[in-house]
């Protein structure tokens, strides 16, 4: 998952950090778990035509400038942030944020809902840069960004495995650790 790696990389951690009045530890937590989580979300919207051209016509007219230097927190817009977790999580919004809450050790729903509009503008930008460099198409760049892995099972295949692994899924066979929660909500545990 070098492409997720690089994208965790982008995000100023220290600076959310002190934006919110926490430690880096607590900060980095809540943006491991946000950062699947909107790109799993995205992945699932994606898998059906209108969401995927809904997405390409989105990452075409995106700014990649978050993507193309050092990220001044304080130069991100949380207002698109939020309009672009609001389209993304849909109604699951709520219920995304309590599980995300639950699973980020140390964060609570207040500090999750803030962190995700920060990091949605970035996400976004990242993912925009790698579309307009992509020789894959769409499924492809989300390939890349969260694992590479390839299927026939569209969009929402090639990345469900990933997904799945990183939100409970996997090879565990005990199957109450991949009940509910959010792994279960993104389809990536087991219910």
């Amino acid at each position: 998952m070098a492409a997720l790696d690089d994208l965790l990389r982008q995000v100023p951690i220290s600076q959310i950090a002190r934006k919110l009045g926490v430690d880096d530890s607590t900060a980095e937590g809540v943006v491991k778990q946000a950062l699947p989580t909107l790109l799993g979300r995205l992945d699932r919207n994606a898998q059906d035509s209108q969401g995927a051209e809904s997405l390409a016509h989105a990452l075409d007219g995106r700014d990649t400038t978050l993507a193309d230097r050092e990220i001044n927190i304080d130069e991100v817009d949380t207002n698109d942030g939020e309009k672009i977790v609001n389209r993304i999580l849909g109604e699951d919004k709520d219920t995304a944020i309590h599980a995300l809450a639950g699973s980020s050790g140390g964060g609570d729903e207040s500090l999750v809902s803030k962190v995700l509009p920060m990091i949605a503008p970035i996400v976004m930008a990242y993912l925009a840069k790698q579309y307009m460099g992509s020789k894959g198409g769409l499924g492809g760049m989300l390939g890349s960004v969260l694992g590479g892995q390839q299927s026939q099972g569209g969009l929402g295949g090639m990345l469900g495995g990933v997904l799945g692994d990183a939100l409970g899924g996997g090879n565990d066979t005990n199957d109450d650790k991949n009940k509910g929660g959010l792994g279960g909500m993104l389809g990536g545990g087991k219910n």
